[in-house]
């Protein structure tokens, strides 16, 4: 008997988390639709454990997603790239019981698509457009097999002039 409460909180619990992300996600979705310049500059301030393991939600800087409380999370490259991250993306990581980190875009940026021109210097690579310079993931040249001065299409967030990081969506 005692194991059906155990149950029903477990579940209580996940259906909780979920309904955190949502309303994060919903949250950022108006935002971006109704434009009233309100930044968010983390989703939420909690880091919930449940029957899946431990989730945090967190913005994704370019390579990393830092979490509400200012740790750093590792987003392997490959996802990232393959995925079009952008700089400011809300993400969830779910760390299960075993260990592994399940990463999943839950909120994304306003994006709009720019070309530039592929450069490298100080052992980075960056895409150079129209005088600014945006850093790309090494595993985007490596994927979509970039050498410098190749014409690419690349993705950055449309409401953040600052950004210092593209996402690669194509090579021309």
């Amino acid at each position: 008997m005692s194991e059906i409460p155990e149950k029903q909180i477990k579940r209580l619990r996940t259906l909780l988390g979920e309904a955190e992300t949502n309303l994060s996600a919903a949250k950022e979705l108006l935002i971006s639709i109704l434009g009233d310049g309100e930044t968010i500059s983390a989703p939420r301030e909690t880091i919930v454990t449940g029957p899946e393991g431990k989730v945090i939600e967190g913005i994704f800087d370019g390579q990393i997603m830092i979490g509400p409380d200012g740790k750093n999370y590792p987003v392997p490259a490959n996802y990232a790239s393959k995925s079009k991250l952008v700089e400011g993306d809300i993400m969830k990581l779910t760390i299960t019981e075993d260990g592994k980190f399940l990463y999943k875009q839950i909120g994304p940026v306003d994006r709009k698509t720019v070309i530039g021109t592929l450069i490298h210097h100080d052992d980075k690579y960056f895409v150079e457009v129209a005088g600014k310079e945006y850093q790309i993931l090494y595993a985007s040249v490596t994927y979509f097999h970039l050498r410098e001065g190749s014409q690419v299409s690349v993705i950055v967030p449309a409401s953040n002039p600052d950004a210092t990081w593209a996402a690669v969506e194509a090579a021309l």
